[in-house]
């Protein structure tokens, strides 16, 4: 008897997670091909708890050069982009945008259907006044799609990850040995050490939100488990999503 060598396809969300593996390794190279690839992943997940976004307001805050934002309004939703820092708008923005601080959006209460905030947090001094506001701005009944790189992650030094395991000085220090130019990044300035689990028990602590779905965003399998386990998560997480949805009055 000949036994057959075919395995099983393979599983449609490792796939996924590779996917994105790659295409961060080649950020720097291809900003485009990576940025649109996570542009499409973060857009179906919204979709998936929404059930589409057309025809709906997406407020992304603190979406860079619009890569989020010109996905959202490719699928026909009412896009809009308020980033802080026109220097990371560029020269040729991928959507229209509004140079507005996260703290304060020039927004009416409620303005939004879906208010989306990819890997923000962790740059934000002040994580519970920046959640306040992105919930201010979202409808009873609406989604806040909140993601970010916690500080133990091995990503959390970011560019000099992940020798910030050994400390932020040190690993700074060995960036621009490495490099010869200074990092983006400094602790306590543009990048801060948020934590998952005291980030989840602010969350859960408050009456204006439901949490929808906590996990770990690129995670293939187990990603909500692993964001349950004290202490491994802080680790194993890399990215933490949370897909919150504005109470009723």
């Amino acid at each position: 008897m000949t036994h057959s060598t075919r395995t099983s396809p393979p599983d449609p969300s490792l796939r996924r997670s590779l996917a994105l593996f790659r295409a961060f390794l080649r950020e720097q190279q291809d900003p485009e091909a990576c940025y649109s690839l996570l542009a499409r992943d973060a857009a179906d997940q919204v979709e998936a708890v929404c059930g589409g976004v057309a025809g709906k307001v997406v407020v992304d805050v603190g979406g860079g050069s619009g890569y989020f934002t010109r996905e959202f309004r490719r699928r026909g939703a009412h896009g809009f982009l308020f980033e802080p820092d026109a220097q990371e708008l560029g020269a040729r923005p991928a959507a229209p945008a509004v140079v507005a601080d996260g703290y304060l959006l020039p927004l009416a209460e409620g303005a939004a259907d879906v208010t989306f905030s990819s890997n923000v947090l962790e740059h934000v001094d002040d994580p519970q006044t920046f959640l306040s506001e992105l919930v201010r701005v979202t409808r009873p009944g609406g989604i806040v799609y909140l993601s970010f790189t916690n500080w133990l992650s091995p990503w959390g030094g970011h560019e000099w990850a992940p020798w910030h395991y050994l400390g932020a000085d040190r690993a700074r220090a060995r960036y621009q040995r490495r490099t010869g130019r200074p990092p983006k990044h400094t602790l306590g300035e543009n990048l801060f050490a948020h934590h998952i689990g005291p980030t989840l028990r602010q969350v859960r602590a408050r009456d204006d939100i439901t949490v929808v779905s906590a996990r770990s965003r690129y995670w293939p399998f187990l990603a909500a488990t692993v964001a349950k386990v004290p202490g491994v998560r802080e680790f194993a997480t890399w990215n933490l999503l949370l897909i919150l949805r504005r109470c009723s009055p």
